[in-house]
């Protein structure tokens, strides 16, 4: 067996272990073998890291194929096995302490405000109850906070006496966007708060009106009107969202609401931004460029919603550190019969490149109203996990709805039931045979260390990080096994819950260690992010766990991979006293 963390001396080299047995038994880790009759994938193969042996699938579809269907309910021991983490909007229903411990309890990782509606005092109200739930949580896991812009859009004016006027199929009628009539709406003329609408827009292309419900096609152009017919019968109504599908709009990455937005949001340190109605890489680098110094450490996501966005996706991705799939507008702007595409490409060149994704919009949106979800929402959420995504998003679902905490019990126990489904050899053969060489030092012990961990049947990698670099890395491995990832930043213990796998732990030790002590200390972490994982029944005791450190401290140091065993005796995990200079 490797050496237990308590039983060598911290200046005494680790011996290499003694071999194990050649094959391995996936995708169930031997600690979640009692699980197996009641949750999971094929039970009766085993299969080596290097090559599938004879009994074994050779192809995702064969794997799929002999998935076990004997299902029990999620027991209380199992949801913290959840690898993908689920997003919650907060809205009024649930902004309260009680019910924010509640979501966490259930399941969800990260709070989500949208600044497309509510004041700086509500969202104020968000963020200072979400900390509060946070330290009240039982389970004591990180909680972070999102911030969504309103992002560039566009509107139509007031109609006249704030009445709204129903059209016919077939009705023509002028579109303006001289303001003078921005409040005097009427079934033949509406205002859109868009300058450049009769410069984009031709003769043919269409305009829709609240989310699609109402189709306008354009006829004819003159200055600052556009003559146009609906196609279908609807409504003309006060402030709602218009899209130009396949119109390339010019309108700017940030609005003056979306930069006092950011401004707020770095005041209270929310730990990322959820950036609507992205187009380009520019607009990645004008949003760094507003948050500054101060949010410099502030995570951007961008919401890919339109034509352009995914027109321009890979040159977006390069700039940005993560992607969410925002399938509302997204639906509108492109034929919905298009968006499943494009939410596979989107997520697969994530999964690629090693950046969080996120998958949103309407996952249980029947349970706003109703305590079960459709048959087509679960294997919707099902299939974004098994497509890769890191996260999963609730947005009405628990912002207005009736069962927000069933919805996020429901998301957790699919996802984790998508996550036992995946054929985690066959994937990791094949992100790393897409990884361009040379690699980096850091990525390099990351593939070595998911490679590693499967062959020695491995309950858990523990990393240290202080950026989360090397944990984001290790995710993109896909290990079959948690990712447990100690840290003394604590928003980068809340920032890592959008790399899929990765069980942030807080140290709350400070820094300062002398250098003669600096192995101790790295042991102590070590220990301390064991404790937390065995309290969790993340890992079991006498597991064998990799661990992942630097050489030395300070970032960009990562080189160090040990092959550990959980000690068997909760006294071997106490930490060690440190002497720390005057």
């Amino acid at each position: 067996m490797p050496f237990a963390l308590g039983h060598h001396p911290p200046s005494r080299p680790l011996t290499p272990s003694p071999p194990k047995s050649q094959s391995v038994h996936l995708p169930y880790n031997p600690n979640y073998l009692e699980h197996r009759s009641s949750i999971g994938g094929p039970p009766n193969f085993n299969m080596s890291t290097s090559a599938f042996i004879s009994n074994a699938p050779t192809t995702q579809l064969a794997w799929q194929a002999s998935l076990n269907t004997n299902f029990n309910d999620m027991t209380p021991d199992q949801k913290f096995f959840r690898k993908s983490s689920i997003i919650a909007t907060i809205g009024p229903k649930t902004n309260n302490v009680d019910t924010l411990v509640k979501l966490a309890d259930a399941g969800m990782n990260i709070v989500r405000m949208n600044f497309s509606h509510g004041s700086y005092e509500y969202h104020q109200s968000v963020i200072d109850n979400a900390r509060a739930a946070a330290a009240k949580s039982p389970n004591g896991r990180p909680l972070a906070i999102a911030l969504d812009t309103k992002g560039p859009e566009i509107r139509t004016g007031l109609m006249k006496d704030d009445t709204d006027v129903p059209i016919d199929a077939g009705h023509e009628f002028w579109v303006t966007t001289d303001k003078s009539f921005a409040e005097s709406g009427t079934a033949e003329q509406i205002y859109m708060d868009y300058t450049n609408l009769p410069k984009v827009t031709a003769p043919g292309k269409l305009i829709y009106v609240d989310d699609g419900i109402l189709s306008l096609q354009v006829v004819s152009i003159d200055g600052e009107k556009i003559r146009v017919k609906s196609l279908n019968s609807g409504t003309l109504s006060s402030r709602k969202g218009v899209n130009l599908p396949k119109t390339a709009v010019d309108l700017p990455a940030l609005s003056e609401k979306d930069k006092a937005d950011l401004a707020f949001g770095v005041k209270n340190g929310v730990d990322m931004i959820f950036a609507s109605f992205i187009r380009s890489g520019n607009d990645v680098k004008e949003i760094r460029k507003v948050l500054g110094t101060d949010g410099a450490n502030i995570k951007i996501i961008v919401k890919i919603e339109n034509e352009q966005g995914v027109t321009n996706f890979d040159e977006i991705l390069k700039e940005t550190d993560g992607v969410m799939v925002a399938r509302g507008d997204l639906g509108i702007e492109i034929p919905a019969s298009q968006v499943f595409i494009a939410q596979k490409m989107m997520i697969a060149k994530c999964n690629v490149a090693g950046k969080p994704v996120i998958c949103a919009t309407q996952m249980l949106e029947s349970m706003t109203y109703n305590p079960r979800p459709t048959r087509a929402e679960v294997s919707d959420v099902a299939n974004a996990v098994m497509d890769g995504a890191d996260c999963v998003m609730l947005s009405g679902e628990t912002a207005k709805g009736k069962y927000p905490i069933e919805a996020v019990k429901m998301m957790a126990e699919t996802a984790y039931l998508a996550e036992r489904a995946i054929a985690y050899p066959h994937l990791f053969d094949q992100l790393r045979s897409l990884t361009p060489r040379p690699t980096e030092t850091a990525e390099t012990l990351a593939l070595s260390a998911v490679a590693a961990a499967m062959e020695q049947d491995a309950g858990a990698i523990i990393v240290l990080s202080t950026s989360g670099v090397s944990a984001r890395l290790l995710s993109k491995y896909r290990p079959e096994c948690p990712i447990i990832c100690v840290t003394r930043n604590q928003q980068t213990a809340r920032q890592l819950h959008l790399s899929r796998g990765v069980y942030p732990v807080w140290y709350p030790e400070p820094r300062g260690i002398p250098g003669d002590k600096w192995q101790i200390d790295v042991d102590n972490r070590i220990r301390y992010g064991l404790r937390v994982a065995l309290s969790l029944s993340i890992v079991k005791p006498e597991a064998t766990v990799m661990a992942v450190q630097g050489w030395k401290g300070g970032l960009g140091h990562t080189n160090t991979l040990r092959i550990l065993s959980v000690p068997a005796d909760p006294a071997d995990l106490d930490l060690h006293s440190i002497e720390r200079d005057d």
